[in-house]
């Protein structure tokens, strides 16, 4: 069994995932202050990327923790997750 899942937004209440893409947005820097809508229009612009396939939701079973990642995020976590493998360090 793998440790990561991949979740589908649609599978999360609207607040959950408000939560998730707000907490997405402070973590990566955003500014909040460069849109006139704030945050909702980050989270707004965030909705749409995750519907088309450019952020995803992963959740970690074994700490049981869920984030929302870039594809790039995605990749670049498995490469790193799977040399901690090989070296023994997971």
């Amino acid at each position: 069994m793998s440790r990561f899942i991949e979740v589908p937004a649609r599978m999360l209440p609207g607040e959950t995932l408000t939560a998730l893409l707000e907490t997405f947005v402070t973590r990566q820097g955003y500014d909040t202050t460069d849109t006139q809508s704030g945050m909702q229009g980050w989270v707004t612009d965030l909705t749409q990327q995750l519907e088309r396939g450019d952020l995803i939701i992963a959740h970690d079973l074994e700490l049981e923790m869920t984030e929302v990642m870039t594809l790039e995020q995605w990749r670049r976590f498995g490469r790193d997750l799977a040399d901690d493998e090989e070296e023994g360090d997971y």
